[in-house]
Parts: structure tokens; C-alpha cells; sequence
């Protein structure tokens, strides 16, 4: 756990595809990197203890037009989203679905790339929020952010993010380092609200997600399937622990480290698109001393790994070591420079 809570917050990436044969170059040489000392562990205190006022609020894409909004009440409360393109929104959408004080409603259809003014629940006392939809195709800048946790290090990282104008984050897992402390959850949501009510948030599990008891409560990933609920029913996964959706012209898949790999599970199931961003939590490659030979990574890598390369994916995504290392191939490098070469 002491390792887990120093280095929380990692930044991988913040980038803009433009449509170019090779827009992003993901680094060519290996650079030393001294990590900062730890920062304390933060707790955000909730403002309106015992409340049905929406917390936790928090969005994510669903299909190409449509999006999720999730919040939490202290309180039961109707699940109810009224929502327009100008503050002081008229148009309701009703209740979608609804766990106990976990609210979740899909709203839409919306146009890409606008504005859209919201507020959770029916109450018009409670406070209205505002998210942007994600552009129909490129340019589409992406937020890459993992092993996030809840430290000084973490409001830091958050409001560097909240400084770019990206359209998306994605997280390839260790959300609130929760563990078994559900109020660290609370929290968390609380911590993120500020982003993650503005931009979609699309996120992957990895293993501070798995937690479970034996015999007390034997079922892996309860607080982390009810309280960030992915599209995984739209692309045909059986699992909120993997999925894939499509940004932009841009194929996204969040795979699951932590759940089956094998040549005969779902997470097979994919096509594919002219760009395709791939998120794990246990990277396949890593030259960190920490995390090595783990079957998460290992075992994914030899049943997986050929996949990857006859789909051509693109760019790979992985966290879990908390220290930030890139690498491209060869024939990449050389294609890449060849192409600047050639511009006027």
C-alpha cells in the first residue's frame, strides 16, 4: 500500500490527433525521470451531509450521440437529468436506471462538439453543471491519466489537465485507491467532480479495483461497476470491465487486465478503424524494476499481444508501474521522419 499512495496521479499523455499520416510522435530516445517526493493523502468532505443535492457527479460517452450522467444522493431520489444547450436548461429526460443512491441516466440524442447545460435530480434548487460532447472527427485531443489516487499530487495533476482543452480523458485504471474503505470512493468522486462533470471520462479497472472479501463478499469490482458504469452493452462486451466505443473516427478499447484474457474471451470480440487506441492497467513491456513478471502482464501479453499487432492498433496505453516510459518501433521512427522529410 506505501508504495501505491506515493506516486498517484501519473499524467501519460495529453494529445491531438489532426488527421495526418503520422500526427503523434510518442518519443524516440529514453529519459531519465527523478520522482518528486510524496505528498499527504487528501480527503474531500462531502458539502451537504445527509442530502438528496447531487454529488459525485460525473460523465461518460455512450454510442456516438449520447451521453451517461452518473451522481450519487445521500438520499433516495428520483433519477432525473434536465438538460439543454443554454443555461437554465427545459428539456427532461426520465429515469433511466437507478442503484440505491447511485443515480445513472443516459441522455440524448446530442450534437457533437457543444455545450450543453445540465442539472441532476428534480429539484430546481440544485446546482446546474455543463459538459462539452467530444468533436464527430478530428482534431480530438485526448487526456491520458493514470493511477490517479487522492493526494496533494493529485489536485496538482488535475488542475494541470483542467488548464488543456481536451475533449476526453481516459484512465487505464487505480481510480480512488479505495480499496476496501468505501468512503475513500465518496471522496474520490468528489475530488474529480470538477473534470469529470465537464468532459466524458472513460475508464478501464485495474488491481486497486479488484477488491473483494472472501466468504464475507466473495464478488470482485462491486464499487467500481455500480459507481463508473462504461458502455460495454453497446459494444457487445458481457463486462463492465472491458469495452470499446468510437470517438471521433477513432476505435477505443479498454481492456481488462484483472479479468479473462485467454484466446476465447470476449475481449476478442473488437474490429476495427483507422485509428485504434488500445488502455490496459498492467503494461506488457516495462523496464521498471517494479511489476515485473506479474501474470496480469505476462500472461495478457502472450495471449493478446499478436491480436494487437494483425489489428494494427495504433498507440497502447498502461499504468500500474507509476513511472512514465515510452517507446516506439523501428519501422514507426522511420516512417515517421521519412513522411517530415517530404513536407514543403
Amino acid at each position: 500500500m506505501a508504495d501505491v499512495q506515493r506516486w498517484p496521479g501519473l499524467v501519460l499523455a495529453v494529445f491531438t490527433l489532426i488527421g495526418l499520416a503520422f500526427p503523434v510522435l510518442f518519443g524516440a530516445f529514453v529519459q531519465g525521470y527523478n520522482r518528486p517526493p510524496p505528498r499527504k493523502n487528501l480527503s474531500v468532505p462531502a458539502d451537504d451531509p445527509g442530502s438528496a443535492s447531487p454529488i459525485q457527479v460525473h460523465t461518460s460517452v455512450v454510442g456516438e450521440d449520447r451521453m451517461r450522467v452518473a451522481w450519487i444522493t445521500d438520499i433516495p431520489s428520483p433519477a432525473t437529468v434536465v438538460y439543454g444547450t443554454f443555461p437554465g436548461c427545459s428539456y427532461t429526460y426520465g429515469i433511466i436506471y437507478t442503484y440505491g443512491d447511485i443515480h445513472d441516466v443516459v441522455i440524448g440524442p446530442l450534437k457533437p462538439n457543444m455545450q450543453y447545460y445540465y442539472r441532476c435530480g428534480s429539484s430546481h434548487s440544485d446546482p446546474e453543471f455543463s459538459f462539452k460532447t467530444p468533436p464527430a472527427a478530428f482534431p480530438i485531443t485526448f487526456a491520458v491519466l493514470g493511477d490517479i489516487g487522492q493526494t496533494e499530487w493529485t489536485s496538482s495533476t488535475l488542475q494541470h489537465i483542467a488548464k488543456t482543452n481536451h475533449d476526453m480523458l481516459l484512465l487505464p485504471g487505480d481510480l480512488s485507491y479505495a480499496d476496501l474503505c468505501q468512503s475513500k470512493w465518496d471522496s474520490f468522486g468528489r475530488l474529480v467532480q470538477p473534470l469529470a462533470s465537464q468532459r466524458p471520462w472513460m475508464v478501464t479497472q485495474g488491481n486497486h479495483e479488484v477488491k473483494m472479501i472472501p466468504i464475507f463478499h466473495p464478488h470482485a469490482f462491486t464499487a467500481y461497476n455500480a459507481r463508473w458504469h462504461m458502455p460495454y452493452e453497446e459494444s457487445g462486451s458481457d463486462s463492465n470491465l472491458y469495452y470499446s466505443f468510437n470517438v471521433a473516427g477513432v476505435r477505443v478499447i479498454m481492456l481488462g487486465s484483472y479479468t479473462d484474457f485467454d484466446p476465447s474471451s470476449a475481449q476478442y470480440q473488437w474490429g476495427r478503424t483507422p485509428w485504434i487506441i488500445v488502455l490496459i492497467h498492467a503494461p506488457w513491456h516495462n523496464s521498471n524494476k517494479a511489476h515485473q513478471g506479474e501474470s496480469e502482464s505476462v500472461g495478457m501479453k502472450e495471449a493478446m499481444e499478436d491480436l494487437l499487432y494483425q489489428a494494427r492498433v495504433d498507440v497502447v496505453y498502461a499504468g500500474h508501474v507509476h513511472a512514465y516510459e515510452r517507446f516506439v518501433s523501428f519501422f514507426l521512427h522511420f516512417a515517421y521522419y521519412h513522411w517530415r522529410w517530404w513536407q514543403p
